[in-house]
């Protein structure tokens, strides 16, 4: 019981999320940037490279998506797999990404986080100066050494996400230009790739397909609808870019649909609220923090109920196994005192905390199933 081999760990320093932006930062010159990746054989005449991050397109849904997609099917073909961080939740693979670097060594480590010696619970997606995102990811982004080195660094994004705690953590450094949807991203990459007069890294990024996919659920018409979106995003690049450019696709996790009888709602059952006095996380990663001395007896109640449908594991197991790469204290105590991975496709609620909105969603991520854990490496250019 409890066995993770079920669950695929990060490859952070080997194949991950984390190891995208050193490798294209090391083909386009920045001394000291590690090509982890091997991109150099792909890159080594390319002066621009586009990174396209597609929200939720994990690498085991491309044949899915195939119908869909089809310029990224045939991008697909031998392509590299990935792993994202873990947790697989937006907010902590983004800032990956933007750092180069695992979670634990970043600190954005989940979705929801309880803010150390507060009773404050901290939405990243809805997140502005509290705490400050300078201090609360401390780390410099890619985009700083990209733009220390002389490498022109840019995100092409949503203007609602400008100035954002989560842009400021992830992507502080770059030069941010407001793009309101797919046609306008298109418009916009290609006019700063067309003008660029140096080595010049552009990020852009779609929410689409995860919106899709919780909403909907994965393989719904809508999910296909913004598949297409983005393929045609891709194409449009692909025949566009000057033949100096090159154009990278990645995602910050999969997704699974989640059926209604494999929902465990915490707050249904008293026997998994007691000794809890916080819960965070999400759905399928949930950190729950524990009364003083009641840790073990919440660890061995939760793997009595759920049983084979999650790890529950000690914090302290979670960072020695690596799950987070290297973790500070400071970072750790935002991990629960408990930390449960749920496996195949179940999800544990917490319906009087959580949004009301999550109860509704047909598709989640944030495990580390091969599903979620796995983001392609697709690699265009003319």
């Amino acid at each position: 019981m409890n066995a993770t081999g079920a669950l695929v760990r990060p490859r952070y320093g080997e194949a991950s999320l984390a190891d995208v932006l050193p490798s294209v930062l090391s083909c386009l010159g920045v001394p000291g940037a590690p090509d982890l990746l091997g991109l150099e054989y792909v890159l080594h005449d390319i002066r621009t490279v586009v990174v396209l991050l597609v929200d939720g397109f994990g690498h085991q849904l491309l044949p899915t998506a195939r119908r869909s997609a089809p310029t990224l099917a045939a991008l697909a073909v031998g392509a590299p797999v990935l792993t994202a961080g873990f947790p697989t939740t937006t907010p902590t693979s983004l800032t990956t990404l933007g750092t180069g670097a695992p979670p634990g060594s970043h600190g954005v480590v989940g979705f929801f986080l309880r803010v150390p010696g507060t009773d404050q619970i901290l939405n990243h997606i809805r997140w502005d100066d509290d705490p400050d995102p300078l201090r609360w990811q401390p780390l410099a982004t890619q985009f700083d050494r990209a733009r220390r080195a002389g490498v022109a660094a840019w995100v092409v994004s949503r203007p609602e996400y400008n100035g954002s705690g989560l842009t400021r953590a992830a992507f502080r450094g770059a030069r941010y230009v407001p793009a309101a949807d797919i046609d306008v991203v298109a418009e916009r990459v290609l006019e700063i790739a067309r003008s660029a007069r140096g080595p010049t890294l552009i990020y852009t990024y779609d929410p689409l397909v995860d919106s899709c996919g919780h909403l909907y659920g994965v393989g719904s018409v809508p999910w296909h609808r913004a598949v297409a979106d983005v393929d045609h995003l891709v194409t449009i690049l692909l025949e566009r870019l000057p033949r100096t450019a090159a154009l990278v696709v990645t995602a910050d996790h999969g997704q699974i649909n989640v059926p209604e009888d494999h929902r465990i709602d915490m707050d249904a059952d008293p026997r998994l609220r007691v000794g809890i006095d916080t819960v965070a996380g999400e759905p399928r990663v949930r950190y729950l923090h524990t009364a003083p001395g009641a840790q073990d007896d919440v660890i061995a109640t939760w793997r009595s109920v759920l049983g084979d449908a999650a790890v529950v594991i000690p914090r302290e197991q979670a960072a020695a196994e690596g799950w987070f790469g290297p973790i500070p204290e400071e970072h750790l105590q935002r991990v629960g005192d408990v930390v449960v991975i749920c496996t195949g496709d179940t999800i544990v609620l917490a319906t009087k905390t959580d949004p009301p909105s999550v109860a509704t969603f047909v598709g989640f991520h944030g495990s580390a199933t091969p599903t979620e854990m796995h983001v392609p490496l697709l690699i265009g250019r003319r």
